[in-house]
């Protein structure tokens, strides 16, 4: 669904589009599957790259540790981030999105991830 962001200031043009992505999306660290998936959404966002966002069932969060860094996007809300021991703030997540990208709730992201 394509989505434009109005009412934001001096950010004409920028769109926001989240689909089911028709890929397979896998995420690999040091050997160990992180998260694989054939239901992720993908978010094209206007000069930031493609971002697979997986659903939580499919993440191995017993791996992942909470961290306590947190950041603010005037168009999707507030992120929460968690971490392995070796690779911080590794993934994240927004728990309460906006409505514009309301379809990323419960959905989580990693840096890298391979997609087929």
């Amino acid at each position: 669904m394509t989505k434009g962001l109005r009412g934001l200031k001096g950010l004409k043009g920028h769109r926001i589009t989240v689909e089911p992505s028709e890929r397979h999306v896998r995420v690999v660290r040091d050997g160990r599957v992180l998260a694989e998936s054939d239901a992720a959404l993908v978010l094209r966002e206007t000069g930031c790259p493609d971002r697979y966002y997986i659903p939580a069932g499919d993440v191995r969060l017993d791996l992942l540790t909470p961290s306590g860094t947190t950041t603010h996007c005037p168009f999707k809300g507030d992120a929460s981030y968690w971490s392995l021991p070796d690779a911080p703030d590794l993934v994240w997540a927004y728990p309460d999105p906006k409505p514009v990208v309301a379809e990323i709730k419960d959905h989580l992201c990693f840096y890298d991830v391979e997609v087929s």
